[in-house]
C-alpha cells in the first residue's frame, strides 16, 4: 500500500510541476509560430531518407576538427571545451538560425590512461538542458571507471539558442525536426572523431527523456557498435507532445489558426492527429536496429507522468536483446535521484561491447 501511495505522488509530482511550468503563462508555449512552412515539408522528406535500412546503415559520419581549450586540469582528470562546424549539409545548414551553425562541447577525460584502455559516452541533451553542468555531473564518478563524458549542446540550446527564443520552447513544428536531425548528425560525428582520431576502445551514446530519444537513433544509424542508454525516454515524440504532460504545453490554437492559412479550418482533433503523424518520423522503432542491441540499455520509471511505461517497453520489443530496467519515481524525481542506476547501466553496457582495435587516422 505504501508503494502504491508513493507511486502516486511521483506521478502527482510529475504533474504539479508541469502544471507549473506548462500552464502558468509564464513562457511561451512549444510552436508558438506553427508549423514552419517549406522548412516542414523539406525536413519531412529529408528524415523518410533515413528509414529503409541500406540507406540508414550507409549513412557515413563526417568527420569533424574541433578546436579545443582546457577549462581546468588536475593530476587525475581534464576537462576540455570544443566547438566545430556542424556536419550537416548545407542545405540544413542553411535552414539552421545562424546561432546554430557551430556545435560546442565539453569534454571530460581520466588522465595517465590511453585511449584505447578507456571508453567515452556522448550525452545529449534532453528538454531544457541549455548547459553543460548536469550531465558532466552524471558523467564525472565514471571517471574512476575509466569512462570519459562528452557533452554535447544541442542547436537551439544554450549558446546556440536562437537571439529570440525563451527557454527550450522551439518555436516552429520544423525547429523540433530540426533540432534532432543535426544532434544526431553531430553526435554520430563525435563517435566518429573519438573512435578514428582519439583511438578510444569503446563509445557510447546516452540521454534523457528527448536526449534518450536522440541517443537511440544515433546507436541505430551509426555504422559501428555503440552502447545506447536512452533514459526515461519515449519511443517517439508522439508520446510526449500528445500524450504526456507536454501536451498542454503545445499552442494547439496557432497550429491550428496556420493550417486555416493553408487549407479550410480543421477541428482541434485534426490539428492534433496532423502533429501525431508529422511526429511520427521520431519514431525509433522504425529505425533499424544497432549493430549490438545486446549494449543497449534502457531506463524508465515506474510512474513516470511524461512518458507512459508502454512506451519504453515499445523500445526494447524493436530492438531484441535490449535491456529494460525501471527506476521508482516519476520523471522529474528520478531524473534527480537516479543518476546511480543511470550510471550503473552505462558501465554495464559498455561492458557489454568488445574493445575496438586500435587505430588512428
Amino acid at each position: 500500500m505504501v508503494s502504491v501511495n508513493l507511486g502516486m505522488l511521483h506521478h502527482v509530482i510529475d504533474h504539479i510541476y508541469g502544471a507549473f511550468v506548462h500552464r502558468t503563462k509564464l513562457t511561451t508555449p512549444f510552436f508558438s509560430r506553427g508549423w514552419g512552412g517549406n522548412q516542414l515539408v523539406q525536413l519531412e522528406a529529408m528524415i523518410n531518407q533515413l528509414f529503409p535500412d541500406a540507406v540508414a546503415q550507409n549513412w557515413p559520419p563526417k568527420l569533424i576538427q574541433p578546436m579545443w581549450r582546457t577549462i581546468w586540469e588536475t593530476k587525475n582528470a581534464c576537462l576540455r571545451e570544443g566547438v566545430f562546424r556542424t556536419p550537416c549539409d548545407q542545405q540544413l545548414i542553411d535552414a539552421l538560425p545562424p546561432e546554430s551553425h557551430n556545435a560546442r562541447v565539453a569534454f571530460l577525460m581520466p588522465k595517465s590512461v590511453p585511449p584505447h584502455q578507456m571508453s567515452c559516452v556522448v550525452h545529449l541533451a534532453g528538454t531544457g538542458d541549455h548547459t553543460f553542468h548536469r550531465r558532466l555531473r552524471l558523467g564525472g564518478p565514471l571517471l574512476k571507471e575509466n569512462i570519459a563524458t562528452m557533452v554535447l549542446e544541442s542547436p537551439y540550446y544554450g549558446q546556440r539558442r536562437p537571439i529570440l527564443q525563451r527557454g527550450a520552447k522551439l518555436f516552429c513544428v520544423s525547429d523540433l525536426l530540426m533540432l534532432g536531425r543535426v544532434t544526431i548528425e553531430e553526435a554520430r560525428s563525435l563517435l566518429y572523431w573519438l573512435e578514428a582520431v582519439e583511438g578510444f576502445g569503446k563509445t557510447g551514446v546516452c540521454g534523457l527523456s528527448m536526449g534518450g530519444v536522440h541517443a537511440a537513433m544515433v546507436g541505430s544509424l551509426h555504422p559501428t557498435p555503440v552502447a545506447t542508454f536512452p533514459f526515461l525516454s519515449p519511443h517517439s515524440a508522439v508520446v510526449a507532445f500528445c500524450e504526456g504532460i507536454l501536451k498542454h504545453a503545445t499552442a494547439w490554437d496557432a497550429l491550428r489558426e496556420d493550417l486555416a492559412v493553408q487549407q479550410a479550418a480543421m477541428t482541434l482533433e485534426e490539428v492534433r492527429e496532423r502533429l501525431r503523424t508529422v511526429l511520427s518520423l521520431t519514431d525509433v522503432t522504425r529505425f533499424p536496429i544497432p549493430k549490438n542491441p545486446e549494449a543497449t540499455i534502457f531506463v524508465g520509471a515506474t510512474d513516470d507522468g511524461y512518458i507512459p511505461n508502454y512506451s519504453v517497453l515499445e523500445l526494447q520489443k524493436a530492438w531484441p536483446g535490449s535491456e529494460v530496467r525501471w527506476v521508482t519515481g516519476g520523471h522529474v524525481s528520478s531524473f534527480i535521484f537516479h543518476n546511480n542506476a543511470f550510471r550503473k547501466a552505462i558501465v554495464d553496457g559498455l561492458n557489454r561491447l568488445p574493445t575496438k582495435e586500435f587505430f588512428t587516422l
